[in-house]
């Protein structure tokens, strides 16, 4: 059973590439956000799991399962560096793309060299984001 800010869904009905079929996992302590996302991704047929924190993400029972993750950096408690730097001492390939609102170069720096595949600062275009999605699905 999920709690209420963690939830799944399938993909939409049509023809979907493989890339589609890909499973999102979506961390953001901000509930519009994380939901705006979710449904971004679900209306071009990606499944997608939505988390409010680090720690709900880490628990869930097929953290393996995931073909990419969209991160913010701040959020109260485990932030997005702690994540990331937890996945990576567990050998969790997940690729990583971090969004914030208040990103600037040091911060772009400190995510790419942690190995993390895109750095986007809020407000970023549906475009953008898609396009750092694809890339993360296809280096994974």
């Amino acid at each position: 059973m999920k709690n209420k800010n963690s939830r799944s869904t399938g993909p939409a009905s049509g023809a979907i590439n493989s890339a589609r079929q890909a499973l999102v996992a979506i961390v953001d302590d901000d509930e519009s956000v994380r939901d705006a996302i979710g449904s971004l991704f679900r209306s071009m047929g990606f499944r997608t799991e939505l988390f409010a924190g680090g720690e709900q993400f880490l628990a869930t029972p097929h953290l393996l399962d995931f073909s990419c993750l969209i991160l913010d950096v701040q959020m109260p408690g485990m932030n997005g560096w702690e994540l990331q730097r937890r996945l990576a001492a567990a050998s969790h390939p997940i690729p990583i793309i971090f969004v914030t609102a208040f990103g600037d170069e040091n911060m772009q720096a400190r995510a790419l060299r942690g190995g993390a595949v895109s750095f986007l600062s809020k407000p970023f275009s549906e475009d953008a984001l898609l396009e750092a999605v694809q890339l993360a699905i296809h280096s994974n």
